[in-house]
């Protein structure tokens, strides 16, 4: 009961926070809407997973495609690893989200990339979409068709455009790394990659469903791509058989690189 009070209670609600000191600190906004969680846990606590991805996997000058961007976490974090040089593309459908990013994206500091905030939510082609927002938290917004019983329900709908990842790459400079995170429609996202992943071989951290996995190990491996979890720690990482929850899928030319850093050598 408490916790439905506090979600209607904060649903149009906005508030600054800083992001962990380990990903710049920077200052970004972020609403009990997106989850309580960016309300009452330290930001140190709230995803520290993906934080930990973005410095892993984010270097100075990269390009990031930060796909299912919600309040920004991921796509801030690696604006703080990519540098002044780098430039960080945050896709989102939720026009309420999406004014939230605007405003995170013009308090960054000059040490951190671009962030360009892209209003369209990404599928296997260019369609016109219905967007399910969520009842309880926005982080469990999805396509119609799609989604995780964490959502409580359908608030609303909205009519977004959708476009393909290789649609994208013939208009924006190519990433070095893709976050992913869709809430069950990660399949249909990768399919609407293809061409980008066999040709220009980016890093991706894709979220995963279990309903998924199977699915998804086949696309990754026959793509090109060994998979790793994300949630074990980087030094003792082994590839692994099934993509988990948290899943890092690194091109096998890139692989034995990557495996170095790792291993912290």
């Amino acid at each position: 009961m408490l916790r439905s009070i506090l979600e209607k209670a904060t649903r149009r609600s906005s508030f600054r926070r800083s992001l962990p000191k380990e990903v710049g600190g920077a200052r970004i906004y972020v609403s009990g809407s997106a989850g309580l969680k960016y309300l009452f846990r330290p930001m140190e606590a709230v995803d520290p997973v993906l934080c930990g991805l973005a410095r892993e996997f984010v270097q100075p000058g990269n390009v990031v495609w930060d796909v299912g961007a919600n309040v920004g976490l991921f796509s801030f974090a690696a604006a703080h690893c990519a540098g002044p040089s780098g430039k960080i593309f945050a896709f989102e459908p939720d026009v309420w989200l999406v004014q939230l990013l605007r405003h995170s994206a013009s308090i960054q500091p000059g040490t951190s990339a671009s962030v360009q905030i892209i209003p369209t939510a990404v599928a296997n082609a260019c369609d016109v979409r219905t967007f399910n927002i969520a009842a309880r938290s926005r982080a469990s917004n999805a396509l119609s068709g799609y989604g995780q019983s964490q959502s409580g329900g359908i608030a609303e709908q909205q009519s977004v455009m959708s476009v393909s990842l290789d649609w994208l790459a013939e208009r924006l400079p190519h990433p070095d790394v893709i976050k992913i995170d869709v809430e069950g429609a990660e399949l249909e996202v990768l399919n609407g990659a293809l061409g980008l992943l066999q040709t220009k071989r980016p890093i991706v951290l894709c979220e995963v469903s279990a309903e998924r996995s199977e699915e998804i190990t086949g696309f990754l491996r026959a793509a090109g791509y060994r998979i790793y979890d994300g949630e074990a720690l980087s030094a003792a990482r082994e590839e692994v058989a099934l993509a988990p929850w948290n899943t890092i899928a690194i091109p096998a030319t890139r692989a034995g690189h990557s495996r170095a850093r790792f291993a912290g050598e």
